[in-house]
This record gives C-alpha cells, structure tokens and sequence, in this order.
C-alpha cells in the first residue's frame, strides 16, 4: 500500500460516527446540542462542540452501528467500550444478507479476549491505551453493510466508534471479510479443538485469534495445528509442528535466559499478546492469548476448508498428555460469497470466562 499512497483516484472516504451516524457528507458534528449524548457537557457551548460523541446500549438491546447501501471497502474500524467484552457481539452483514459474516464477541475480533488490556502492535489490528480497539482489515462489499452490537450484560454500554470506508469500484476477484468464534470448556480428553469448519467455496484463510485457559502443570503447547484443504480427510495438507510454533514463537515462548517466565510480544503478523498468572487468592489457572496473521503467508483453498488444533501438555516419562483446558478461537477469512454456515455462538453463560 505504501508504493500505492501517491496515485490520485477517484474514490471517496467517508466516515461513520456518533457525530455522524449516516457519514453524510458536510454532517459531522451537526447534531443539535440539546439532543446529544453528550448535552450537559456541551451546554455553554452548543452545537459543533462534541455534543454527541458516544451512544449508550441498554441492557439486552441491540445497537446498530452503522447501515449502508454503497459500494466500496471498509478500510479502518476503531472502537471503545466501556463493559464486559465478552458479554458484547458485534456482526457485521455484507451486501443485505440476513446472516452475519461476522459474529464474534467484542474482545475477541480485536484481539483482547479477556477483558484485561492488553497491547497489540500488530498490521491488521491494534489495541492501545486504555482499551481502544482498532482494526485495519481489507472488508470490500457491493451493495452494502450492516454491522451492530449487542449488549447481553444486565448493565448498560457506553461505547465509542468511527467506522472508515471509502467509495470505490468492488473488482470480481475480491472476497468477503468473514470471523467466526468458537469455544470449548473443558476439551473432551483426546479431542482436537475445531478452529474453523463447514466453510464451501473458494477464499483465503489469513488469520487466528485464540485464549488458552491452562488446566494443568507443565507446558501445555505442543499440539499442532492442522489445516485441512480442498477434500483433505484422514490428513491434512498443511501441519504445522506445535502450537507455539504456529504463533511463531519457540521453546515454550519462556525467557531464554531465566528460563522462570513467558515472555510476552506483539509483532505486526503474530504475537502473546497478552499472560495472565493466577496469584494465589481466587485466581486458579494460566490463561494466554495470543494471534498470528496470515497477511504475507495466506492459506488458499478452491472448494473448503477445516482447521484444527490438539491440545497437548506432557505427563511422565517424556509422554504427551491430552489436554482438557478451555479453549477459544477466532478464525479471519475471505470468501467468495457474504456469507456462510455459522456454529452456534451460545449464551452469555456458554461464553464467560470463569
């Protein structure tokens, strides 16, 4: 992109906000102040001084972001909540289909799953100080989209967003932004956790997010991740040799001179964004996130896709142990249609972090 910053086109940007929740061109910051989320504040100043730059979701309702009937390509999503993340779902629907490409709780799509801070210095998304998401990829669409978010805490949201795209030409060849999630708590003991599966069609794979909940001593990462492609049953055609290899870390990701610690690292393709320890009142296990982008190095399939991880630690005498922890995942994706078969996302229970 940056070989392409010096060519003038013919595109147009807009942008969607509180300020301007259509992105109607000559609107933002027009709200009258008295209507304004933010009117107490602004009172001595009235309208054009930030009197609506937050909108407020009640418990149990749903609030849409953002609605539009246009041509283009989402460029650039930043947004902050105040709330538990993981009891927020944001969807996004392309073109006016009434299935979600894009169903994931909140945390999770920006890679901060669980609902602590964490920094992310990475190309696709980035959180900084003190809990901004931002996200920087590539979402083409053709007649429109749709995204919203769904507050199921018993408290009311507050959140903050501006929502970028420009208006261009979509060529035939671009696919549709797609995540999905899934979870398991515990693992079935010898059971391979499903990252992504019931995808048909023709796309890319390019990239993981995933919370590990550790249930055991010891190191838990020597499972490998599995990418099955284009028919691919007993075996995979991509098998990658362990779980911190995959996220593009070594030996445990422990400090190689201590050897007493993980070490956290944000990198722009892959990270451990984030190591929670237990202390030793209340808290009861390890719990780790971590991403890897496939954005240089995407996973292309012609016809369908399955992706998979085993959960291995080790027992005695040097033997690989199966491991029962709680494990989540978010699966990024293009494909060639808007959208695709979902798995169940499951309640506010189904998705706590316990």
């Amino acid at each position: 992109m940056m070989n392409d910053l010096s060519k003038l086109r013919n595109w147009q940007t807009i942008s969607i906000s509180p300020e301007n929740l259509t992105g109607e061109k000559g609107k933002g910051g027009s709200m009258p102040w008295e209507q304004g989320t933010s009117a107490a504040a602004a009172r001595d100043l009235g309208t054009g001084w930030k009197v609506n730059p937050r909108m407020f979701i009640p418990a149990h309702e749903t609030l849409t972001l953002a609605d539009v009937k246009d041509q283009g390509e989402i460029t650039q999503i930043w947004l902050t909540p105040t709330g538990y993340w993981r009891g927020q779902i944001l969807r996004f629907y392309w073109d006016g289909e009434e299935t979600p490409a894009i169903e994931v709780p909140l945390g999770d799509f920006f890679a901060c799953g669980l609902n602590k801070y964490a920094q992310v210095s990475s190309l696709a998304v980035c959180v900084n100080p003190g809990s901004a998401f931002t996200c920087y990829w590539s979402m083409p669409f053709r007649k429109g989209f749709r995204i919203t978010l769904e507050n199921r805490n018993d408290e009311q949201v507050v959140v903050y967003y501006q929502i970028n795209y420009i208006r261009r030409p979509v060529a035939e060849d671009e696919g549709y932004f797609h995540a999905q999630f899934r979870r398991v708590n515990p693992l079935p003991y010898k059971e391979v956790f499903t990252m992504l599966d019931g995808i048909e069609g023709k796309g890319h794979y390019v990239g993981t997010y995933m919370v590990w909940s550790v249930k055991s001593n010891l190191w838990w990462g020597e499972g490998e991740v599995k990418m099955y492609l284009d028919g691919d049953k007993e075996y995979p055609s991509i098998c990658y040799t362990g779980t911190e290899d995959y996220f593009c870390g070594s030996y445990d990701f422990e400090d190689p001179v201590t050897h007493d610690r993980y070490v956290p690292f944000t990198t722009p393709y892959a990270g451990l964004a984030q190591v929670i320890e237990p202390n030793r009142l209340y808290n009861s296990q390890m719990r780790f996130g971590l991403y890897r982008w496939h954005i240089t190095d995407p996973i292309f399939f012609e016809k369908d896709i399955r992706v998979t991880i085993q959960a291995l630690g080790w027992r005695s005498s040097g033997r690989y142990l199966p491991l029962q922890d709680d494990i989540s995942c978010v699966s990024y994706f293009y494909l060639d249609k808007p959208s695709c078969k979902l798995p169940k996302l499951g309640s506010f229970d189904d998705l706590e972090l316990c």
